[in-house]
This record gives structure tokens, sequence and C-alpha cells, in this order.
């Protein structure tokens, strides 16, 4: 059995093959299968979901689909390609068809909208409104792009869409741009990682998280990431996490107990590999002795974090904690199926249903 979700659904989803042979045998030579056997059934192919999950990612998805804007994005208090992506990625993580399934119009709209949207010469896909950077879309919208690259239809991915030709591309050139633009920005940045713009000379743990993860899902999709640059961020992170396991935002500048920014580098050490190095072990202990942590003044950015985190550290930990933020989701669902955000409804509702995907496992990244 192949070790990655995204061969496998790419398989079980697909009713014909559109993407290259050759992609797919650079995918089976990037993943190998060694290591498949040691994952229970249940935490490969997600049986077993809980019917509350069930309902209130049914709820969810409806109100995502019925407020779509024409153009394929999501209006609300912070909207850009970064929201789209998220909603690209909640729409996706149930395992509905993303071709024929019931979201399969709203999915491709979407991505047509982060598409046409990229700059054609330098990939960025960082545009925005309403407070934060730019960066921490592109971000979002690269990993979305990484988790339909492959197992969304190219043929029919543009097919009645009115958008001009000079904006369209496939989602392997606009994913491969994207990198480009990452990396771009990375170079010039002294830290060898991101803040909120692509020219910052400063860097954060929030903001570089955000981008890193992007850049490891390209690299699971198997687009061509070099390690100095997954090294280089991992550096980054080392260095700032401290003694107790905690990550600090910046070298300079500090606030909070940082439990959000310590489950973003506990993920990033797992997913980049890391998994030996003092530092994660630190980090992820820090994130258990606050299991309980309830303060954070971006709830959903938390929950979909320590859910990614915990869920990579320690799975019994994550089971005692995802019946929690089970029932915790239930109380905050409003009666339109969305969840409300400082951000809109949009951005909160899609996080919040990230929060329990590890429920299906069926996106590439949450892969253990």
């Amino acid at each position: 059995m192949m070790k990655y979700r995204g061969i496998i659904s790419f398989w079980r989803n697909r009713p014909t093959l559109t993407v290259g042979f050759s992609s797919f045998l650079m995918l089976l030579v990037a993943f190998p299968i060694a290591s498949a056997y040691a994952q229970d059934p249940t935490i490969r192919y997600g049986e077993g979901v809980p019917p509350a999950v069930r309902i209130i990612n049914d709820r969810g998805l409806r109100y995502l689909a019925d407020t779509q804007a024409e153009d394929g994005s999501w209006v609300g208090t912070t909207s850009g390609s970064g929201v789209t992506g998220i909603c690209i990625m909640a729409l996706m993580a149930s395992g509905e068809d993303p071709d024929f399934g019931p979201y399969a119009t709203n999915i491709r709209k979407a991505l047509r909208n982060i598409i046409a949207n990229q700059n054609a010469r330098t990939g960025y896909v960082g545009g925005y409104s309403g407070a934060h950077g730019s960066m921490y879309h592109h971000g979002f919208a690269l990993l979305a792009l990484s988790e339909a690259y492959g197992v969304v239809s190219e043929r029919l991915l543009w097919k009645g869409s009115d958008i001009p030709s000079e904006q369209r591309r496939t989602l392997g050139q606009a994913l491969e741009l994207a990198v480009r633009a990452t990396l771009t920005a990375q170079e010039k940045n002294p830290w060898g990682a991101w803040r909120y713009s692509p020219e910052s000379r400063d860097a954060d743990t929030t903001v570089a998280g955000t981008v890193l993860m992007g850049l490891l899902g390209a690299r699971n999709a198997g687009i061509e990431v070099p390690n100095d640059a997954i090294d280089k961020a991992m550096s980054f992170f080392q260095s700032h996490t401290m003694q107790d396991g905690s990550i600090v935002y910046q070298m300079a500048r500090n606030f909070g107990d940082g439990l959000t920014r310590t489950a973003i580098g506990t993920l990033v050490y797992a997913i980049a590999k890391r998994k030996d190095a003092p530092e994660y072990k630190a980090a992820s202990e820090f994130i258990k002795r606050r299991i309980d942590h309830r303060g954070s003044r971006y709830p959903y950015y938390h929950l979909y974090y320590m859910a990614q985190a915990l869920f990579q550290s320690d799975f019994e930990a994550w089971k005692a904690w995802n019946r929690q933020t089970i029932e915790r989701l239930q109380r905050m669902q409003s009666d339109n199926g969305s969840f409300g955000s400082s951000h809109g409804p949009a951005y909160g509702t899609g996080m919040a249903i990230l929060a329990l995907a590890l429920n299906y496992r069926l996106l590439p990244i949450y892969e253990r």
C-alpha cells in the first residue's frame, strides 16, 4: 500500500487519468512504500468518522457553496487567495470527488480565481484585502494548489470559463510558479524564512510556518523543492525554539505563551521529517502540557494548527483533544452552518472544517 493519501485518493476518485503517467511515476519515486504498513488502516482511510463531524462538515460545506461569489472567491472582513485556498481545502477534505462530486463546480471556480489572479511573471498569489500581510495568503493558496494538483482534472478545470486565455494555466504550471515565488522571497530574506511581504527583510514564525507548509505540500505533490530551502527554513525554527519547547514570534519580539506558534513549529518539524530533532520533542511536549488552553485571540487558527500538531506528535492525545473540539465546534456553529470570525465567516468556516478534517484523513498533507 502506498504511503501518501494523495496517490491513493488519486486512483480512487479519478474517472479518467488526466495527469501524465510520468508525473505519477515521479510521485512513486518520491514517496516510497516502506513505512505504510506501520499505520493502522483507520488512520490511512479515515473510517468511522463520528456522526457529529459529518454534520458539522456538511452544514459548513453547504454554507461555503451557497456564499461563494461568482468569481470563485469568498467575501469577508479578510478576503483573498488565502481564504479562497482555505475554502478549497475544506471542500476537498471529506473526500468528495473534486471533479464530479457535489462541490466540484465550487472547487473549480475557486482554483480558477487563484490562478487568474496569480502574477504571471513572479508566480506570487498573495493578493489580499483586510488585515495582516499577503504572504499568509500566498502560503495557504500554495498549499491549496498542492492539494488540488493531480486530483482535480486539468481537462475540466477551465471548461465553460470566460476568463481570458492569457490568465489561464494548468495547476502544475501555477504550482511551479508559486513555488518559484516562495523560493525567491526566501532567498531575499536574511533569515531564510518569510514575513508579510515577498520583499520582507525580517521574518516571524507564524507567517513562516504558513508559507513553509505550502512549500512542503508542493514537495509532497512532486514539485521540485531544493533541500537547502527546507533546511534554511527549519534552521530558522530551530533558532526560535526555546529550551522549554516554546517557539517565539521573533527573537527581538515575543508575546503570549506561544502555544499556537509552538503548534505550528511542531507541525513543520514533523512534515519536514525532523522528528528526531530535540527541538521537535521539546515543542511537542510543550503543546501537550497546555492541551486544555482556550485563550487564543484567533480560535480557528489555533484549532487548525493544534489539530495537526497533536495528530503528528501524539495520536492518543489528538483523539482526546478531537472529542473536545467536536463538542466545542458544535456549540459554535451558527444556524446557517457558518462559524463567525473576526476575519469573516468564510475564513472561520473553512478553518473549523479543516480543524476536523483529520477525522477523514484524505488530504495528503495530513498523512502521519
